[in-house]
């Protein structure tokens, strides 16, 4: 079992600078790359996309490629020749009307970008792919380790919910059982109130109670809430994606606790019910989590 969320990151040396690559993920019902490139390289988008994409089954991933240089300035410097003749030129068109020789300052060159500090648009795609696809396979991987490991810590807190609702269904089969009984009792009290007393043994009296007991009885549904239940927990111990398969399940056992809820006809009974979808929407919550 896997989470969708997770992170992972990697870097690259690429020239003088850093090529560096993040990938985080949120959960989504389908699966959504997203990709964010220097303009330069925009060409590998698919590429990026494709990577990631075989990965993962479900969830949102964010890939993040981006170049870093040096704080201290460390990039290759290059210059921008058209841009320098053509500064040349306008310096000699000025020179000669001043009648006085003019030198560009080095701080004017950086800041008119004659010279300037290597950029992803001097790095051809076909040279930042050969750096960027091994930082994504590492990040990727990190990214996976990641998902697996918070998907063994939901996968834990899952089994114990579920454990919690196999108690509740002993506690359902056992407060059903007595219904019947209970609403015999009650039967016999009120006709004795009402001045309309009869044997127990009356056959009005035996078939009210057994048309009673066929109406409230929540052997099947419990039946196939335990069935359910195994289900969850025998796909939770798979490796691939779960998360939508999980999601049914938890349908079908909130199908069950409903019906049998419906048919309780006991108060005691219904606020079990109560109790037991309440730590299934405990579940629901945790299975949008889970590829």
């Amino acid at each position: 079992m896997n989470s969708m969320t997770g992170f992972g990151a990697a870097s690259a040396p690429l020239h003088n600078a850093t090529l560096r690559v993040e990938i985080g993920g949120v959960n989504r019902k389908q699966t959504e790359v997203s990709v964010s490139l220097p303009r330069a390289w925009a060409e590998l988008e698919s590429q990026v996309r494709e990577l990631v994409a075989g990965a993962v089954s479900r969830g949102r991933v964010n890939v993040t490629i981006s170049l870093q240089t040096a704080a201290s300035g460390g990039g290759n410097l290059s210059v921008n020749k058209s841009k320098l003749a053509a500064l040349q030129a306008c310096m000699a068109e000025v020179a000669g009307s001043l009648q006085h020789p003019v030198e560009p300052t080095l701080d004017a060159l950086v800041r008119l970008g004659i010279i300037a500090e290597e950029s992803e648009s001097d790095i051809t795609p076909e040279t930042a792919w050969a750096a960027a696809e091994p930082a994504i396979k590492e990040a990727l991987q990190a990214f996976l380790t990641l998902r697996a490991e918070e998907g063994a810590h939901l996968r834990a807190d899952l089994l114990g919910r579920i454990n919690t609702l196999r108690k509740y269904r002993e506690q359902l089969i056992a407060r059903a059982s007595g219904v019947p009984a209970r609403y015999r009792e009650q039967l016999m009290k009120r006709l004795e109130e009402s001045g309309l007393p009869l044997p127990v043994d009356d056959e009005r009296i035996i078939k009210e109670i057994a048309l009673f007991a066929d109406r409230c009885d929540v052997s099947e549904e419990t039946t196939r809430l335990l069935s359910h239940l195994d289900q969850f927990e025998k796909i939770c111990d798979k490796q691939e994606a779960v998360g939508r398969t999980l999601d049914f399940l938890c349908q079908e056992i909130f199908r069950e606790l409903n019906t049998t809820g419906s048919k309780a006809n006991d108060a005691e009974l219904a606020q079990l019910v109560v109790t037991a979808k309440t730590e299934l929407e405990k579940i629901r919550e945790q299975v949008q989590n889970v590829e």
